[in-house]
């Protein structure tokens, strides 16, 4: 028999919160108890309702401050304590940013005993209407009679009902309503499980995802709502390798399902799938590419590896200041981009090779080389087996992008013990209003 779950209390509780999780919630500590309280931040006295309960700790929602941190500020999104996009959006985008910076030096110095030379100060961009791609769920609740259009609500799986979003760029995200009204009317409402959102400098794309073949009255729906904003429409029938676009229409011409954007720095364009992975934060990308370049400190004379390159995010501006740029990325589809966009900018000094790089590198051309400059920008699981390398390429300089200040951590001692230093660090706000933790480290051979 399944066991009952435990009844929660009704009536709104103090608490006392002392720190702050890892996953933004308040901390509070009650009858010896550890409590996680949404929407509360560290020193606020705060009224709160329990979401659960268990054996060894519970969680909870704040439903009135009583006494509000100086750090707190009104939340740009009337959402905020429902959708779970967010966590931080009551924080100061500012302490958010010294929160940040406070992770990466914890993880340094608890994995490593490490701290930079140097601190670099936050690289910083708009904190709302930053985010091109995204993936949003849809739901049709039909005991309610209503469409919802959205991100997760926190601490759940139910789509959160959203009037728009203040962190999507704002011509996709202040029309989430008309979303909503568009899918509702559909004869196939109930069987769109999600939209994906990917927009480049000047084009925004919609792939809609159905689990059955769209009436046609409802694909003439999606192109009438898509043109006249100049939307591409991409349908998605089955896995992400039935994506195909349908507006504007196809001619047949080379690589026309592309979106694009521009590094202005380098003076290159980049084309892109929209599925393909990019950077969500566009202008923090525009900042971030040249940062990391000019902290590799490139001759014309070097060689520079790029390990994790992607479509070539960092290898085709880098490509513009070295003699020669090598890229390895672990999809061939990637790889055929990287060359696609060399191609695009008249690039001729680059090469672009396919390999797992958790993988044993032997017999690999690529790995068989000096590099005089090594730039590393891998998945939250870091580099650790590329760390080992190091000596055997001889770089003199290495900038390593990364997602997860764990890994970073954990590969900067690699590296430590491998002889180089570790000159410089600090954080990228990448996704303002979330714990995510984006940064960027230099590291000098001895």
């Amino acid at each position: 028999m399944a066991r009952k779950r435990k009844q929660l209390p009704e009536t709104p509780e103090p608490a006392s919160i002392e720190s702050l999780s890892h996953d933004g919630r308040g901390i509070a500590r009650r009858d010896g108890k550890t409590t996680f309280i949404d929407n509360a931040l560290p020193g606020e006295e705060v009224m709160f309702k329990f979401t659960y309960m268990r054996s060894k700790f519970d969680e909870g929602k704040a439903v009135e401050i009583v006494q509000a941190s100086p750090d707190r500020v009104e939340p740009p999104c009337q959402h905020s304590t429902l959708c779970g996009g967010c966590s931080l959006q009551h924080m100061n985008p500012d302490v958010q940013l010294a929160r940040k910076e406070a992770v990466l030096r914890e993880q340094l110095q608890h994995f490593g005993g490490l701290e930079p030379k140097e601190w670099l100060a936050p690289l910083t961009g708009p904190v709302t209407g930053y985010r091109s791609k995204a993936r949003m769920g849809v739901k049709y609740v039909e005991a309610k009679g209503e469409t919802l259009v959205g991100f997760r609500e926190k601490r759940n799986s139910f789509i959160a009902q959203l009037q728009q979003c203040e962190v999507l760029i704002p011509s996709v995200g202040h029309r989430l309503s008309d979303l909503r009204t568009l899918i509702h009317g559909l004869k196939s409402r109930s069987r769109i499980p999600q939209i994906e959102l990917a927009a480049g400098d000047d084009e925004v794309a919609l792939i809609i995802r159905h689990l059955d073949p769209l009436p046609d009255e409802d694909q003439q729906a999606f192109l009438d709502f898509c043109q006249p904003l100049g939307w591409h429409l991409y349908l998605q029938p089955g896995n992400e390798s039935t994506v195909h676009r349908i507006w504007p229409a196809l001619t047949g011409a080379e690589n026309e399902e592309r979106l694009h954007y521009r590094h202005p720095s380098a003076d290159v364009e980049l084309a892109f799938h929209p599925t393909d992975f990019t950077q969500v934060n566009a202008e923090i990308n525009r900042k971030m590419v040249p940062l990391a370049l000019d902290l590799l400190d490139i001759s014309p004379d070097d060689t520079v590896l790029d390990l994790f390159c992607g479509l070539g995010n960092f290898t085709i501006p880098a490509a513009k200041r070295a003699s020669k740029v090598v890229g390895v990325e672990v999809s061939r589809a990637m790889v055929e981009r990287g060359y696609e966009n060399a191609r695009r900018n008249g690039l001729e000094n680059l090469d672009f090779h396919a390999w797992d790089l958790s993988q044993d590198v032997a017999g690999q051309s690529w790995a068989n080389r000096k590099y005089d400059r090594v730039l590393i920008d891998p998945p939250r699981t870091g580099a650790l087996e590329m760390m080992k390398l190091m000596p055997r390429f001889g770089a003199k300089r290495i900038v390593y992008v990364s997602c997860n200040p764990a890994t970073l951590a954990r590969d900067a001692g690699e590296l430590t013990a491998l002889g180089y230093r570790l000159k410089a660090a600090g954080v990228i706000d990448m996704f303002p209003h979330t714990t995510h933790v984006e940064s960027i480290a230099v590291f000098e051979k001895k």
